[in-house]
């Protein structure tokens, strides 16, 4: 069962709706917020590749580096099987990225098959390939598949975030935080929204933009 997608604004605002009924903090978020983004994107090869290549890079790194592997048609799982590492390499990405940039076109994942697997069938699956960890997995899973009930514990910001808005002694680790996710299920994934874009209004009233 793949459970809720979402797939509009309105999949949002009724998942907003939710967490605001359901804790007030969450409601006092919303208020500065505003409406949460879609974020939706494609599934597929590209996406998990793209995901790899912004691993532990600055947003601008990795949109540049992604930007040559696409005008160099390296995007897809053909052109990687048979692309040389020093092709890989030009487009910027280290040798580990490389090799799992390599192990992905290589395990030929069955991508239709994911939208109809469970969460927990869809993590398992990504994260046996080398170089995708729990995080990419579930980011995917939420924003590729849209899932509703998906939490990314151990992302840095949602644990700040959430130390800040519950206001928590210390930073929340990842299994504290996946344990406090299960109250907001069945929308997760719109708590991880929710977090996320509350995250932004702390650093910008710390005054870091």
């Amino acid at each position: 069962m793949t459970g809720r997608i979402i797939e509009t604004d309105a999949c949002l605002a009724e998942g907003a709706a939710y967490l605001r009924g359901l804790d007030q903090r969450f409601a006092c978020a919303l208020d500065q917020i505003g409406p949460l983004p879609l974020r939706r994107k494609p599934d597929g090869f590209a996406a998990l590749m793209d995901a790899i290549v912004a691993q532990q890079v600055s947003v601008a790194s990795a949109t540049a580096i992604w930007g040559r592997v696409v005008a160099a048609g390296l995007d897809t799982e053909p052109a990687v099987r048979a692309a040389t590492e020093d092709a890989l390499r030009a487009c910027g990405l280290s040798r580990p990225k490389v090799r799992y940039a390599k192990a992905l076109a290589d395990a030929e994942l069955d991508y239709a098959a994911l939208r109809q697997n469970s969460n927990e069938q869809v993590i398992k699956t990504l994260v046996a390939v080398p170089g995708i960890g729990p995080w990419t997995a579930e980011i995917y899973a939420m924003f590729s598949l849209g899932r509703a009930d998906v939490f990314a514990p151990g992302d840095l910001a949602l644990q700040e975030s959430a130390r800040v808005l519950f206001e928590l002694p210390e930073r929340p680790g990842e299994k504290q935080l996946r344990a406090m996710a299960q109250d907001w299920s069945p929308w997760q994934s719109v708590a991880a929204r929710l977090l996320w874009a509350y995250y932004r209004v702390i650093k910008e009233r710390e005054g870091i933009r």
